[in-house]
């Protein structure tokens, strides 16, 4: 199947091929988003979904019943979105985009924060060789700073649908709202990331993604210690902010109560 992945929002030239360790990634070009009015589909289905509405079975892991019941109304490539990395002080926000096979069902695959960080590298392998589709954004610290954290996570989202090889018919993403789909019907849902199948592997590339440039910034910043606390507010990342101060990645929107 056709898939493919976009590496957007100028990330650092020294910021390596997630994929090609040996290689490093070009400065990408800067694309203006279209303007699109989002529809969101009336699907009762999916639209209001919350665990507690759910079955004991379901409501603790994610489970494709959310596409099967959107595959069954005549949506066939249905495209899960998700983020990781909206609340840390370092780094960038990423968002990912995932079309799965209907037949499909990766045993394991749940939301990205209930799976370890081994695990998490093992089902991405699988998700992204399986997905018909499945596109990547990467938003960096002075996008986040210049326009804030949300919208530069419904930027991200943007991109992530207008990358995808394969057009989807239906965008489903965990809780967020007045979004540019680029004209694509979508639907929020409550917790998504643990919900809905596709959503659930897009938090894992997302997450993986993430975790990867994390531990490519702690290489070139040892001191702050990326590679363990991937840029989160940690008790050793503040004390490492307030002993050697800000760097080039820090969100300076997200650190204004750690420096003077």
């Amino acid at each position: 199947f056709p898939r493919q992945i976009v590496i957007s929002e100028m990330m650092p030239d020294h910021v390596h091929d997630l994929r090609n360790p040996h290689r490093i990634l070009p400065a990408p070009c800067s694309r203006k988003t279209p303007t699109a009015h989002p529809l969101r589909y009336p699907c009762s289905s999916a639209s209001q979904l919350n665990p507690r509405t759910l079955p004991s079975d379901l409501s603790q892991s994610s489970h494709p019943k959310i596409e099967k019941d959107l595959h069954t109304k005549g949506f066939k490539n249905i495209c899960g979105i998700d983020e990781a990395g909206r609340g840390p002080l370092a780094g960038p926000v990423v968002v990912a985009g995932a079309i799965m096979p209907e037949d499909s069902m990766i045993e394991g695959v749940n939301d990205s924060k209930k799976v370890s960080e081994k695990k998490r590298e093992i089902l991405y392998d699988k998700i992204i060789e399986e997905a018909i589709s499945y596109s990547v954004a990467i938003i960096d610290e002075k996008i986040i700073d210049e326009i804030n954290i949300l919208n530069a996570t419904k930027k991200g989202l943007t991109q992530v649908v207008g990358g995808q090889k394969v057009k989807p018919d239906i965008i489903i993403v965990d809780a967020l709202n007045n979004i540019d789909t680029l004209g694509i019907p979508y639907t929020p849902i409550i917790k998504g990331d643990a919900l809905a199948y596709s959503i659930s592997c897009a938090s894992i590339i997302a997450k993986v993604t993430r975790d990867r440039i994390m531990r490519q910034m702690d290489e070139i910043y040892p001191e702050y210690g990326f590679a363990g606390h991937k840029g989160y507010g940690t008790a050793k990342h503040i004390a490492a902010i307030k002993e050697y101060g800000l760097c080039k990645i820090h969100r300076r929107s997200f650190t204004k109560n750690f420096v003077k």
